[in-house]
């Protein structure tokens, strides 16, 4: 299952860590992408309400089946990216991949692993963002007629569209053909930015704190943690760390839920200067609350299921 300094079953192990956290955290995923790229909402209880009213409860699971695929890949790649990273910086700063790395270590490990993930993580999160936001996408057309001259100069209405009868996408394949159709790939890679403004600080924040807690909890320097540790560590690590990515998030919730027929956002800096004219400062904490409760679980399944499957996998 490895070599000397690179190990495949920290891919695998990600893996099945990151299948489980979609399934734990998907439907507050919805909320949260709603809140911050959708307008009409007072609150997190308000849009969770709306969504069952208007969606039933298969609103807050739409676009899961492409994240359940995607997502397991993407944390496959995060989770085996970083921990090999740890192992190449120790062996060539001391010679041993094995070293144990220092906080230092661990932060350039984490930015690395953050950059790193934008290539698989922005599209993986335009497709289910744009499926989550069907709703609202179509809603500039809801009054929209389509109009033409007659010889007398008056206008009569052709044709009016109506979001109830509308989808843009009929499921993620149809999406990311869609997109690659009007756009290009470059089409795929919008919010990338905002992205890698989330992911590089968002990563040193997550696993950071993770084998902070981790040693705080542990008995021993010597003892593996226990699973409760694990749960515990990786939920709060979640916590800190999705909280203090939100204003980025929300910059990049709006960029890949902005579609081409309606684009309103010409780049990062001009979603970042719209938003705060035209609502404020708070725009940027948008969806917080959903992201602390959400990133609770979904991180405390992750590293859980992460670990566990280490520990399987190396005990043969």
């Amino acid at each position: 299952m490895a070599s000397k300094n690179f190990h495949l079953d920290d891919f695998i192990a990600g893996w099945i860590g990151g299948a489980s956290s979609v399934v734990v955290g998907h439907p507050l995923d919805t909320v949260k992408t709603r809140l911050q790229a959708g307008r009409g909402y007072q609150s997190m209880v308000h849009c969770m309400l709306a969504i069952y009213r208007k969606e039933t409860a298969a609103g807050f699971f739409k676009g899961m089946s492409f994240p359940v695929a995607t997502i397991a890949a993407y944390n496959s790649l995060v989770f085996g990216f970083f921990s090999n990273a740890q192992r190449f910086i120790s062996k060539y700063r001391y010679g041993d991949g094995r070293h144990p790395c220092s906080m230092l270590d661990l932060t350039a490990a984490s930015m690395l692993t953050g950059l790193v993930s934008v290539g698989l993580g922005a599209p993986v999160d335009l497709v289910k963002i744009r499926l989550q936001m069907q709703t609202q996408m179509v809603r500039p057309a809801e009054n929209f007629q389509l109009a033409t001259s007659v010889p007398n100069g008056s206008n009569i209405t052709v044709r009016a569209m109506h979001s109830s009868s509308q989808t843009l996408y009929r499921g993620p394949i149809h999406c990311i053909s869609s997109i690659l159709q009007s756009e290009g790939v470059r089409g795929l890679y919008r919010g990338g930015g905002a992205m890698v403004l989330r992911d590089v600080p968002g990563y040193v924040l997550y696993f950071i704190p993770y084998t902070v807690f981790c040693d705080l909890l542990r008995p021993d320097a010597t003892s593996s943690p226990h699973p409760c540790s694990i749960w515990l560590a990786g939920g709060l690590a979640g916590s800190i760390s999705w909280v203090t990515a939100t204003p980025a998030d929300v910059v990049k919730s709006r960029m890949q839920a902005d579609a081409q027929l309606y684009r309103k956002y010409k780049g990062v800096v001009h979603c970042i200067m719209h938003s705060y004219k035209t609502e404020g400062a708070q725009v940027f904490f948008r969806g917080a609350s959903v992201n602390a409760i959400r990133g609770f679980p979904m991180s405390a399944t992750m590293f859980l299921a992460y670990e566990l499957s280490l520990q399987f996998f190396r005990s043969f």
